[in-house]
């Protein structure tokens, strides 16, 4: 069992930025890769980045390449979204995500993942 606490979102204008941050508990965090993902009001959840259990490989939706950033610290068995230049349709319940499968890459596919956060809250006005 991992549970995963996200935190981090709120009211924000166009052009700002947020840091999410994802805390774990159970398991062995080092181990997994770990993913954001996103859903809209009215929208599916959507990928938005993920990055390896060791760091080196990351993953960005098109969408947010080149303004958010994904990183870890695996000390504090936390995992982070750094949210820049933000747009009003970045506006959406964020969650972060575990896979324990070990794979090289980290998945973009939701349904590779295995426990999920309770997600939070990121609007952005324009």
């Amino acid at each position: 069992q991992v549970d995963l606490v996200e935190s981090g979102g709120g009211l924000v204008q166009a052009g700002d930025s947020l840091r999410l941050s994802c805390a774990a508990s159970g398991g062995t965090f080092s181990t997994y890769n770990m993913g954001w993902f996103r859903q809209a009001p009215g929208k599916e959840r959507e990928f938005v980045a993920a990055i390896g259990r060791i760091a080196a490989l990351t993953n960005y939706a098109d969408s947010v390449k080149g303004r958010f950033t994904i990183f870890r610290d695996n000390a504090k068995n936390t995992a982070y979204l750094q949210m820049n230049s933000l747009k009003p349709e970045d506006t959406a319940v964020y969650y972060c995500a575990v896979d324990r499968s070990r794979s090289a890459v980290p998945p973009r596919q939701g349904r590779d993942y295995d426990y999920w956060g309770q997600g939070t809250q990121v609007t952005v006005s324009s």
